[in-house]
């Protein structure tokens, strides 16, 4: 199979992660999602979302940072073609294919060959592959040519060209065993002892069989703490009946949805918190009946303020991160929210605005 045909193949088992430490990928491997563990970030609960899977927090039930893997659990319905583990041999010269979401572009595949198919690196093999995977792509799988997960995508070396490594399906294959022996959620693996550890077995994040300190069960433990403006923001989203988790982007950014608009919120580290609202686009046609609309539309409106960047409209609140309270946070959003959604219609049916399009994995 080529690639483009072994992508809209298995599409369906490409699954995107988000923390707010960044983005990831994963797939399905029968009950479980697969990825890795430096993408869930030592978090228990992580975002995901796919072609068949809207945004929703999944758990994470195993962690393990000596092979870098980790595997969600997330109800999803059955997939028509899913993905299996190879049994083959892998060789120099094999053609790959890696799928991820390089970046945050959503389901890109990339082709190359096996530079050599074992590769050392502290203690362990990697496939050393050609194929062009950038942040992003970690977690995801490296499929043979008959479409058979033969790798997980799992780091590169910096400023090299095309140089990624993938932890080869044996070892998947023998931590997918280990672990469902086990019959149980919430597992550690300890990278000392390379014993699989219940978590409520753990005391003060230290390994019960090696006594090793487990920096992954005090992540796991602590969470995801937002601090400062970062905290305020939050608790001024919660206060609006936003869900935090699933609106959050990064631990600065947070993208909320009102009927047909869309709400960026960006944290900048000059201390400028700015909220966009990107609207729709000017038409060809009556531009300076919009301009006045616009215009009159601004000395109406507080906090608040419509702009226009190239041909699109947006609706924005900007604030320096000291000035931001409470509640004038939540009044500023609130009208933020509700007013998107309202001038998005009325400029695309009063004055015939050019309703934006979105990447459909992008909703």
């Amino acid at each position: 199979m080529n690639t483009q045909i072994i992508l809209d193949t298995y599409v369906d088992n490409i699954i995107q992660i988000m923390t707010p430490y960044g983005s990831g990928t994963g797939f399905i491997i029968g009950d479980l999602i697969i990825t890795n563990s430096h993408v869930v970030g030592g978090l228990k609960k992580v975002v995901i979302s796919s072609k068949q899977i809207k945004r929703v927090i999944a758990q994470v039930i195993y962690d393990d940072p000596d092979y870098d893997l980790a595997f969600i659990d997330s109800r999803y319905e059955v997939i028509k073609n899913p993905l299996k583990l190879s049994t083959n041999l892998v060789k120099n010269g094999d053609t790959v294919i890696a799928i991820g979401h390089p970046y945050g572009l959503n389901y890109t595949s990339t082709e190359g060959i096996v530079s050599k198919s074992s590769r050392l690196y502290e203690d362990l093999e990697y496939i050393q592959i050609d194929a062009a995977i950038n942040p992003g792509n970690s977690g995801g799988p490296l499929l043979n040519i008959y479409g058979e997960v033969i790798g997980v995508n799992t780091f590169i070396i910096q400023n090299a060209n095309n140089l990624g490594f993938a932890l080869p399906y044996f070892y998947v294959q023998e931590t997918l065993e280990n672990f469902k022996k086990l019959d149980a959620r919430n597992i550690i693996k300890c990278p000392s002892c390379k014993n699989l550890i219940k978590e409520q077995e753990i005391k003060n994040d230290y390994c019960p069989q090696c006594g090793t300190k487990l920096e992954v069960a005090k992540q796991r433990r602590k969470g995801y703490i937002p601090t400062g403006a970062t905290k305020l923001m939050e608790e001024i989203l919660d206060s609006l009946g936003v869900n935090v988790t699933l609106s959050r982007r990064s631990q600065a950014s947070w993208r909320v949805d009102q009927g047909s608009a869309r709400v960026e919120i960006n944290y900048y580290e000059n201390g400028i918190i700015i909220g966009d609202s990107k609207l729709c686009r000017i038409p060809q046609e009556n531009i300076e009946k919009i301009y006045d609309y616009l215009l009159s539309e601004n000395e109406k409106l507080s906090y608040l303020q419509f702009s226009i960047n190239e041909n699109s409209i947006y609706l924005s609140y900007l604030i320096v991160d000291s000035s931001l309270t409470f509640d004038e946070g939540k009044i500023a959003f609130d009208r933020l929210f509700k007013l998107s959604d309202k001038y998005d219609e009325i400029l695309i049916n009063e004055f015939k605005a050019i309703k934006l399009k979105r990447d459909e994995e992008d909703e």
